[in-house]
């Protein structure tokens, strides 16, 4: 499945390409993954991810072949929770501040509402991470719920649950937030 957003677009000073993740870019995405700001995943969550979305599993490209970024998104849900999810969103060092990471947001927005038709589009984002969260929000994003000790490991840390509405949720309805924080076991997801 492909849709109309995986397209040729300008980004100062370079000409980048949107396109499907392909096998082989799984050898080539260590300028990315290995920032320390990248979540990074063992290789059945990327091959899942393959094989189950494919049209939201995006790489950004620059004209020489290397890549620049990527999106990992998915849909899940039922009823009016119904969505699209951000599981990544990342961009190397070497090209941050060109738009790019906007970019691939809008992607995931577009495929969300005009293939899925999803209510929203969610992600989870570090407590601690302010300036992700001021770019979410810059993008329509805004905290929906706090996630108690979701990001496990040696830094135990909360998460906030983004959510940004999608046309068929006409009364922003699934971004209204919630005055109590969860637990990770009480996700519906």
């Amino acid at each position: 499945l492909m849709h109309a957003a995986h397209a040729t677009l300008l980004l100062q000073p370079t000409m980048t390409t949107l396109r499907p993740f392909r096998m082989d870019d799984l050898f080539r995405f260590n300028n990315i993954n290995l920032d320390v700001l990248t979540e990074t995943y063992n290789m059945p969550f990327y091959l899942q991810y393959i094989s189950q979305w494919p049209e939201a599993f995006t790489v950004a490209e620059a004209p020489d072949g290397s890549l620049m970024g990527y999106m990992l998104g998915k849909a899940e849900g039922a009823g009016k929770l119904w969505h699209g999810h951000v599981s990544a969103v990342t961009v190397a060092p070497t090209y941050r501040r060109l738009g790019l990471a906007r970019t691939l947001m809008e992607d995931l927005d577009k495929l969300s509402t005009d293939v899925y038709n999803a209510n929203f589009v969610d992600l989870f984002v570090r407590a601690s991470n302010g300036l992700a969260i001021s770019m979410y929000e810059s993008f329509g994003y805004v905290k929906y719920r706090r996630v108690l000790g979701y990001y496990s490991g040696d830094d135990v840390e909360d998460a906030w649950d983004m959510r940004k509405a999608l046309p068929r949720d006409k009364n922003k309805e699934s971004t209204i937030p919630l005055d109590h924080p969860i637990r990770p076991e009480d996700l519906e997801w």
